[in-house]
């Protein structure tokens, strides 16, 4: 799909999936999944080379399968729900809704001390910021540069209608790293999906019993700034969204900044490696984020451009 009729697609989306029945709308989402799934593209098998890793050598492919199958079902409800979300009111999402560990990261807020909330991909993150902006706590929060600059514009604006500061990962007038610190600073929360390097300057971790890598930014503000580091895992039970503040990740001593960041680094890979295999369904990874499966594509991008296709 070019860029134009992405544009267009996801503008008819936020269109028509609100104005239309909920029930019939979840279908049609669970039937492209399922067709999805069934064509076995790229995305498909990038989920199962993920989760192949969540479940180890032991599953059987038909088990592979079976969870990928559940895995893309999930994804396509996260898109569902993104589209229908400003449609669904304050008291649904708080009424549907179930949280644990909420009280200790809105008691850092209350004392005036700033929150960096790490999430991975899992769940709907969208629906975490809403429900907590319905709370009544204002958050900010880094979305990618997508092409179109018109598609980026739906995003942000999406979100900004949720509740959220949006700010950009990279371009834009305002330097994007000094506004987190002061809003961490100022006693504000911080959400940052946090379980895939974007822009290659991520550092490697230990997850699943292979090297990954995962963006430095969190720890690094949280070193930065004194801000809490706590992570938050997403996933779905039946109707309800499930929300789990975990417990504080300490910034790690060490004898040098770099050292401390990637200590921290690794021990939040650790809390989500847990709550990733607890609901291997709802990790919407279809990205390379192994170090294996990144060198993978980067010599595959090689031998594309030099015409080798073997």
């Amino acid at each position: 799909m070019d860029e134009r009729m992405a544009d267009l697609a996801y503008a008819a989306g936020w269109t028509l999936v609100r104005r239309s029945p909920e029930r019939a709308g979840r279908a049609v989402f669970r039937r492209l999944a399922d067709r999805d799934w069934r064509a076995h593209g790229g995305g498909t098998r990038g989920l199962e080379r993920n989760l192949r890793r969540v479940v180890g050598p032991h599953a059987t492919d038909a088990q592979l399968r079976a969870l990928s199958k559940a895995g893309m079902r999930s994804y396509m409800r996260y898109y569902y729900e993104l589209f229908r979300l400003p449609a669904m009111g304050r008291e649904r999402l708080l009424s549907q809704t179930r949280q644990s560990g909420i009280e200790v990261l809105e008691g850092h807020l209350k004392a005036g001390r700033g929150v960096v909330a790490a999430l991975p991909h899992m769940g709907n993150w969208d629906h975490a910021g809403a429900w907590i902006a319905a709370r009544g706590t204002p958050l900010t929060t880094v979305a990618q540069r997508l092409n179109p600059e018109s598609l980026y514009r739906r995003f942000t604006s999406y979100r900004e209608s949720l509740g959220m500061e949006v700010l950009p990962l990279t371009g834009g007038d305002a330097n994007t790293v000094g506004v987190l610190a002061r809003r961490l600073r100022a006693g504000g929360l911080v959400c940052l999906l946090a379980d895939r390097d974007i822009n290659g300057t991520g550092l490697e971790v230990d997850l699943f019993g292979e090297k990954a890598r995962m963006p430095s930014g969190p720890a690094a503000l949280a070193l930065n700034t004194g801000a809490a580091l706590m992570p938050v895992s997403l996933w779905y039970d039946g109707p309800f969204w499930n929300i789990r503040v975990h417990d504080e990740i300490p910034v790690a001593p060490g004898s040098s900044r770099s050292e401390r960041i990637q200590e921290t680094t690794r021990a939040l890979a650790r809390v989500f490696e847990g709550a990733i295999a607890e609901h291997p369904e709802d990790w919407h990874m279809l990205q390379p984020v192994f170090s294996a499966d990144h060198e993978a594509d980067r010599v595959r991008r090689r031998d594309t451009e030099d015409g080798r296709w073997d």
